[in-house]
């Protein structure tokens, strides 16, 4: 393509946007909005889903033993626990520390430590991770048929509910951007066609002097990707000047939930809104021109 033939495509797309800056005003605010409601969706979705890898990665599984195990016996279910391949983490807990950790709990003054005197009720035990959160209790019954374990604790049915509602509030998010994103490439693709429209007879007279249906969809396509460009812009803008307030507003009162604030997560909500700006313009101007070159 000629140097001179790039020049025309851009100052026809700018030439167009200013010449209709009304319409060109009403698809940035509707590229803004539909792309607003999209990025909180979003938003809402990787926010959920930390939280939900979150409470996922919190599940593991207590295995208590026979409190006269011997130390080999401890540490050989130790190994036999640690090279099963759905186990991905296991820490030991001696009775001395696990007393310990008591104590810290409930203070050295509670009545359980003067009733118990200097004796230690508890067993060494193990806190075992699945590599898989859905693994956990079939891994509990497993690590349960060996003989020096006394018991184990993982949250029976506590376990089943929350890997349930993850899986609900994940489908729910992705069920919710998809319906939003197909509404906002709709609302996008009906406002260019309104700009395309008022330029028919333009267009009409492109082609029977002769215009390639290229020559002529440049500078529209072009016009489509920046107005969806300034559109993402604004919606980008707006999104981060709210969520920051939002999030630390909510942090305020909720610490303990885990929400997503890094530079990493912002941007990356920037780069696919922005992307999605131009690729929904680039795809509005074209299904737009398409029965209009068809002359």
């Amino acid at each position: 393509m000629k140097i001179r033939t790039i020049f025309y495509i851009f100052r026809e797309a700018f030439r167009s946007m200013w010449q209709n800056s009304w319409m060109s005003m009403a698809s940035v605010s509707t590229v803004a909005v539909s792309l607003l409601i999209l990025g909180l969706s979003l938003v809402l979705v990787m926010n959920s889903n930390h939280l939900a890898e979150t409470i996922e990665s919190e599940l593991e599984i207590a295995v208590f033993l026979h409190i006269d195990a011997d130390e080999r016996e401890v540490r050989s279910i130790g190994e036999i626990i640690g090279s099963n391949d759905k186990v991905s983490e296991v820490i030991f807990v001696s009775k001395e520390e696990g007393l310990a950790n008591m104590r810290r709990q409930l203070g050295d003054n509670s009545d359980y430590f003067r009733v118990l005197g200097n004796e230690n009720p508890l067993p060494d035990m193990y806190r075992v991770k699945a590599g898989d959160p859905h693994d956990v209790a079939p891994l509990a019954e497993e690590i349960e048929q060996y003989a020096i374990v006394e018991k184990v604790r993982y949250g029976h049915g506590i376990v089943e509910q929350i890997l349930s509602l993850t899986y609900w509030v994940r489908m729910g998010g992705l069920a919710v951007m998809a319906l939003i994103g197909t509404a906002s490439v709709f609302l996008i693709s009906t406002t260019i066609r309104l700009t395309v429209f008022a330029r028919q007879k333009e267009i009409t007279i492109m082609k029977y002097v002769g215009a390639t249906n290229w020559f002529i969809r440049w500078p529209f396509l072009l016009e489509g990707m920046f107005l969806g460009l300034f559109g993402s812009l604004v919606a980008v803008l707006f999104l981060f000047f709210t969520y920051t307030k939002v999030i630390a507003y909510a942090q305020s009162f909720i610490p303990f939930v885990p929400l997503r604030s890094d530079a990493d997560f912002l941007t990356t909500i920037s780069q696919i809104l922005l992307f999605t700006g131009v690729c929904i313009g680039a795809l509005g101007s074209t299904i737009s021109l398409r029965k209009f070159l068809k002359v």
